[in-house]
């Protein structure tokens, strides 16, 4: 068996990486340890890396199509790790997962319509309805102090009075990292069913379960599940190749099918793209010994964040995922206000992390903080926090 090595620490200055070189145009500064941006700094599967070299290496790249071997490869890895069957003619490329959401927006709702999403959660899930005309109907997770739940009684409430068109799921859900169970995602299905509400559901972290749990996709929760839902995947956070865009998307509803998938093919949306296709199928082949050693490191990685937290920053609650390397921060323990949190973060700890009030209202207090990186960083980022939260605090 191959040992991977996520200790090492890669210097990714001058790539064009966001996490690095956006640093000064985001923050204003750029000396700042990068835990922000939802990708991992870790040296990416080598099988992944060959299989594109081999094909780079031929001299010509013309146009191309996705061979059968690609789509049986998503199809093998959905069954293998999730017990998920997927047909293949219920499969279609998208670029992108944040494009595959647009693009149902468009394409299954009018100007004005409402489209649900349940706060604190991924910025662009606001964005691209409001940026489309459409409404953005809140229904906020419940947070008991240590864990979210969704809130059905409220969905429920929120469908009847504003009747909106879709609802924007995140399975699981970022920044929370909370897998939804199977009665959750069915109750939600019969919800939107009954409301003839489509529900288009992220699942781009659904590789990435912790603890020895499975991923539930949400067209696995029955009938209902399958009448209105749209599953948006993608090898991208799982291998960590979101710079290869080489999202998919499932429909098992044959009518919704049948009229999407021949609009997006019209429109050339669904074409495949030639190096996307070649290191998806490698990631799905042949990653899947670096991916279950990568959760491992970030599995103990986690564990040594909330570890520090709790032995030597009083105040500060991690809120323990159960999917993916993202860790939600709850500074309200601190008694400080949301900015005097965020300029502590800049100006006194010197770390990028994601300001909890991106991703709506409810992250007043909190910050999202990737823990994708080596184990090294993430003792120098907590150290430097701990001195800024003794620093700030004593000041108060």
């Amino acid at each position: 068996m191959t040992q991977y090595n996520f200790d090492n620490i890669i210097d990714r200055h001058g790539t064009s990486a966001v996490k690095i070189d956006r640093l000064d145009a985001v923050f204003g500064r750029h000396d700042l340890t990068p835990l922000w941006i939802a990708d991992l700094d870790f040296a990416v599967c080598p099988e992944i890396t060959a299989a594109l070299s081999r094909r780079l290496a031929h001299p010509v790249l013309g146009y191309s199509e996705a061979s059968e071997s690609y789509w049986q490869a998503i199809i093998d890895w959905n069954l293998r790790r999730h017990g998920f069957s997927i047909a293949r003619n219920e499969l279609a490329f998208v670029p992108g997962v944040v494009k595959g959401i647009a693009l149902a927006v468009n394409f299954f709702t009018r100007e004005g319509d409402g489209v649900v999403i349940q706060p604190p959660v991924y910025t662009p899930f606001r964005t691209v309805v409001e940026g489309n005309n459409r409404k953005v109907i809140e229904n906020p997770l419940i947070f008991d102090g240590e864990s979210y739940s969704m809130d059905l009684d409220g969905l429920r409430s929120v469908v009847a009075e504003h009747k909106p068109k879709m609802m924007v799921l995140c399975n699981p859900h970022n920044p929370i990292g909370i897998q939804w169970d199977a009665d959750t995602l069915a109750e939600l299905a019969a919800i939107a069913r009954e409301a003839g509400m489509v529900v288009v559901s992220d699942e781009i972290h659904g590789d990435l379960m912790l603890g020895g749990r499975r991923h539930i996709p949400f067209l696995s929760a029955g009938p209902d599940a399958v009448a209105v839902g749209i599953m948006l995947g993608a090898p991208s956070k799982t291998f960590n190749i979101p710079g290869l865009v080489s999202s998919w998307m499932v429909v098992k509803n044959p009518e919704m099918r049948e009229r999407y998938y021949k609009w997006l093919e019209v429109n050339e949306f669904s074409a495949p793209v030639m190096i996307s296709t070649i290191g998806a199928e490698a990631a799905y082949n042949n990653g899947e010994e670096w991916l279950d050693q990568m959760l491992a490191y970030v599995e103990g990685n986690i564990d040594f964040v909330i570890d520090f937290a709790a032995r030597r920053i009083p105040g500060l609650k991690v809120i323990r995922p159960q999917a993916s390397f993202l860790l939600w921060l709850d500074f309200r323990g601190l008694h400080l206000c949301h900015r005097e949190v965020m300029d502590m973060l800049l100006d006194k700890a010197h770390l990028a992390l994601n300001d909890g009030t991106m991703f709506g209202a409810q992250g007043d207090g909190f910050a999202r903080l990737n823990a994708g990186t080596p184990r090294a960083v993430l003792a120098h980022a907590l150290e430097s926090l701990e001195t800024a939260v003794c620093t700030v605090c004593k000041q108060s």
